[in-house]
């Protein structure tokens, strides 16, 4: 053991944080544990940044993944060695797919306490594997090392995070003795080499990054003018989502919304329209499809933007980055550019679009579609559902996973909304602490949507809520189990054992036991008066439990699919 090794973990980790504040990252996620108090100690002294807690590493991933999300800037995670680094996977992996920017600060033991029996050691070297964008892995803190060397390194995997998103894992071994190293004046002298960027307030190593001047000629080569287009928008934030939507209203073009777009139009409800062979048709006509954004929640829209192209229209994708977002495997073009300025260099060079809108009767399917019902004789999923439109202006909305957020897609309408959501990987795990996160970064309260068993994977996220002094709102639908089985062909004798597992659990002694505030609406009027009262007056978290019966709501989508197929609309007929 080197003499005043305290000392220097303590120096390496300063300089450490030190680079990652000046890259920007303002926030800082800890878990407990000890082998991580170089960076813990250090995280506190540094003054600078906003520090979050909590003792569960999975969900400490994902309270990080959504204040990434609500701050678009990179959120750093403190975890001790062992399991707690393995527990991060979660999130990592939605981070990989949506491109949130995290940095994975995971202590370690020194390399000579690994694979040989010490005590909560496993190796941790590329544990991320291909779920990172950068590994680094650091040596244990030695004078050997300079610290320059240590600098350079950290910019040049932020670097390598600026161009493709996701997360940078930096493993950091430490030796013993953890504890004390507050006296560092025996490495002034190691420290002299870093003394300038010590007394700037900038970073070591700049990287400029090339500058698109303008996207005419892109722009110019489609054509659009021409064409008898339609814009779909998918995961995107709201303010290119508002672009889209006036480069279609200039065009006179139709462009379908994904919720998680926060925006809505007069052709939403297309989930359950396109059922509808007229309207099918109708849409069909499009020779020229503009995808902004991508994973959308709508299975029936992939499968006619499947059918589309596959027929011959073309498709081009505005993409922020290289990676492959097409699951199909369809022949298109993919522009990875600044969507924003793309979109909004083609509204500036609009001119005389010749098919203005070509799509506008559908919206008379669209309007129909929102005056459909299922008769229910108590509050149903659906009206759950439809209760996201009726939120006060400026509340961010957080959609859960499974089965609300297709819900959403198919009866609600969201318009000029901030909607977070993971749908990368698309998991139900870690949908609270996201939330959470999201909360925090948006400093004003949040309302999210969930199902019970994905309120289940995630329960002690709701420890994250239990402090806020916000009216945050948390809506369970519960229907005992899996639901969203009852719409898939799964085998009917091991439907409800294997798929739908009801556990016959309710949330009011849940809510009780983390400090929440609990209500269970019987009625569509007593949940929105619930949601606009508490938003208004409340000054904490409420749990908000929908109980509905577990094959209610797929008889109720079967009811509007059977409507909708059935739906005629006068001087609207085939299309030829």
């Amino acid at each position: 053991m080197m003499a005043h090794q305290a000392a220097l973990n303590r120096v390496w980790t300063k300089v450490m944080l030190e680079a990652l504040y000046r890259q920007g990252v303002r926030h800082l996620c800890i878990a407990p544990g000890s082998r991580s108090t170089p960076l813990t100690l250090e995280a506190v002294a540094h003054g600078g940044f906003t520090l979050h807690t909590h003792f569960d590493e999975r969900g400490l991933g994902f309270l990080a993944l959504g204040l990434a999300k609500a701050t678009n800037n990179a959120v750093a995670v403190i975890v001790t060695s062992g399991t707690a680094v393995a527990n991060l996977l979660p999130a990592v992996a939605e981070s990989m797919l949506t491109k949130e920017p995290l940095i994975l600060l995971t202590s370690d033991r020194p390399i000579e306490l690994v694979e040989c029996g010490a005590n909560q050691a496993i190796v941790q070297t590329d544990i991320f594997s291909h779920h990172v964008t950068k590994y680094v892995g650091l040596p244990s803190p030695n004078t050997a090392v300079s610290l320059n060397w240590l600098l350079t390194t950290i910019d040049s995997a932020f670097v390598s995070q600026q161009q493709n998103g996701g997360s940078i894992h930096i493993n950091c071994p430490y030796p013993e003795p953890l504890y004390g190293g507050e006296d560092q004046s025996m490495f002034e002298a190691y420290r002299g080499s870093i003394k300038s960027w010590l007394a700037s307030d900038d970073v070591y190593v700049r990287y400029e990054l090339p500058v698109v001047g303008d996207y005419s000629e892109s722009v110019n080569r489609l054509g659009l003018e021409a064409k008898k287009g339609v814009i779909l928008v998918g995961n995107t934030s709201l303010t290119i989502a508002n672009q889209a939507a006036a480069l279609a209203q200039s065009l006179g073009w139709p462009i379908l919304f994904d919720p998680q777009s926060g925006q809505g139009g007069d052709w939403q409800h297309y989930d359950l329209w396109l059922q509808n062979q007229v309207a099918h048709q109708h849409l069909s006509q499009a020779d020229f499809v503009l995808q902004v954004g991508a994973r959308f929640v709508s299975k029936r829209l992939n499968q006619w933007l499947k059918e589309q192209v596959t027929s011959g229209t073309r498709c081009v994708l505005l993409s922020e980055h290289w990676d492959r977002i097409n699951p199909d495997h369809l022949p298109m073009t993919h522009l990875s550019v600044n969507i924003k300025q793309w979109l909004g260099d083609a509204l500036a060079m609009l001119t005389s679009p010749q098919y203005a809108h070509w799509g506008d009767d559908l919206t008379r399917f669209a309007s129909a579609t929102q005056h459909l019902s299922a008769p229910s004789e108590t509050i149903s999923e659906l009206d759950v559902a439809k209760s996201t439109q009726g939120l006060p202006e400026g509340i961010p909305l957080f959609l859960g996973n499974s089965l609300i957020v297709r819900l959403v897609d198919m009866v609600s309408s969201i318009h000029g909304r901030r909607t977070y959501s993971n749908r990368g990987a698309s998991g139900i795990d870690g949908l609270v602490a996201t939330a959470s996160g999201v909360a925090r970064a948006e400093e004003s309260p949040i309302v999210m949507y969930l199902g019970d068993t994905s309120l289940l994977y995630d329960l002690n996220s709701l420890a994250l809520f239990s402090h806020s002094t916000k009216p945050n709102v948390i809506v369970v639908t519960n229907n005992d189990g899996g639901a969203i089985f009852d719409l898939l062909p799964v085998p009917v004798e091991q439907k409800v054992a294997c798929y739908q597992m009801p556990h016959g659990f309710t949330f009011q002694h849940a809510a009780a036991q983390f400090g929440l505030q609990y209500c269970q609406p019987q009625s569509s009027d007593e949940l929105e008066s619930t949601l606009l009262n508490h938003l208004a007056n409340g000054t904490k978290t409420l749990l908000v439990e929908v109980n509905t019966p577990s094959e209610e709501v797929g008889g109720h989508i079967r009811s509007l699919a059977q409507q909708v197929k059935a739906l005629k609309l006068p001087h609207l007929h085939h299309a030829e």
